[in-house]
């Protein structure tokens, strides 16, 4: 178990819900106009948090979660027995909510103006430094926000940004036309030309697989169950998170949460069909003629395949199909005249007779 001696803490910061005024998290009244501070208001991290060394500031941050008096609603240290407004018993007061796991804070502005005087000041400043007006509160998680109602006016949220829709619409429109023209170059026939069949062109194939070791290497997972000369091994390494967790006192304990993560990797060998041979013919008619090779008994034939290509003489030239099965080859034959779809390449998207 971690040591006392050596737990980490970072101070919180509160907004307060009558002035909107940043204020730090030990502080137990607002520094901008004095209102207390409500025992509902949460605490949320810093944008500019440091580790705190301070003796004073880590003993209170070891104290517990802070108690308001049941009688006047004063806060005291997780630690105080009495009320240290009105004397009361704090057995009867409240403790704050503690223990909740704080995102961190939205990276602050280098700078930011002051929406009363319009100076610049740092973007981690509380008050402005010309006039001492809080400076507007950076957004915080929605579990960390104040869930109080302002008693006070404050200065309007500046106007979202607008979406710019013409930007957005244009390059919306310059894909689709991209796209259209895509279509009419090499999808929608453009033109059609007699075309005749001046020669009829097949290559068939027919593989010939073999029982062959492959050897693996490295693979993570387990080892399937047909494998053999099988060694595996587990990688191992410990994955830390810092996780900050409210004290409940203007505090937040840093906490490095740590475990394992193992993966196993394994070398292994299976025996798998391989292709060893591929035997081909080819011919000038169209009946497709395959291969019928002899194997022995640990070979077998994979699945066979064809080229079927039909040439046509056009009237510029000459122009090549290639279709789709051995029953639409069959229809061709030396001498027939077909129409041939043309795109806008010149490339051949289908025949009819």
């Amino acid at each position: 178990m971690q040591k006392d001696e050596n737990k980490k803490f970072v101070e919180l910061e509160w907004i307060c819900p009558n002035c909107d005024g940043r204020n730090k998290g030990s502080k137990k009244t607002c520094a901008n106009c004095g209102a207390p501070q409500p025992d509902d208001v949460k605490f949320h991290r810093a944008a500019d948090e440091k580790i705190i060394t301070d003796e004073k500031a880590v003993a209170a941050a070891k104290a517990g979660a802070d108690i308001h008096c049941g009688f006047c609603g004063t806060r005291n240290p997780g630690n105080a027995v009495s009320c240290s407004q009105c004397g009361g018993d704090l057995k009867e007061g409240k403790a704050r909510q503690s223990g909740q796991v704080l995102q961190a804070a939205a990276p602050a502005p280098k700078a930011v103006n002051c929406s009363n005087c319009g100076a610049e000041n740092p973007g981690t400043g509380r008050v402005c430094k010309e006039c001492g007006a809080p400076i507007q509160a950076a957004p915080v998680a929605a579990a960390s926000r104040p869930a109080q109602t302002p008693t006070a006016s404050k200065t309007p949220a500046a106007a979202p940004k607008k979406v710019n829709w013409l930007l957005f619409g244009g390059i919306g429109a310059f894909l689709l036309i991209c796209c259209i023209a895509a279509v009419m170059l090499f999808a929608v026939p453009t033109k059609s030309v007699k075309g005749t069949v001046t020669d009829l062109q097949w290559q068939t194939s027919v593989p010939v697989q073999e029982i062959q070791p492959v050897n693996y290497s490295n693979k993570s997972g387990s080892a399937p169950m047909d494998a053999y000369n099988v060694s595996c091994r587990t990688d191992s390494q410990e994955v830390c998170e810092d996780k900050t967790v409210d004290q409940g006192n203007g505090f937040a304990e840093v906490v490095r949460e740590c475990h394992t993560e193992s993966e196993q990797y394994c070398d292994y060998t299976l025996d798998e069909w391989k292709t060893i041979q591929t035997y081909t013919l080819d011919g000038h008619d169209n009946y497709p003629v395959y291969e019928n090779p002899s194997i022995t008994s640990n070979q077998r034939t994979g699945t066979a395949s064809e080229t079927l290509t039909v040439i046509f003489s056009v009237p510029n030239g000459q122009e090549s199909y290639t279709a789709g099965s051995v029953s639409e080859f069959q229809q061709f034959e030396i001498g027939g005249v077909w129409t041939l779809k043309m795109n806008a390449m010149g490339g051949v998207m289908g025949v009819e007779k």
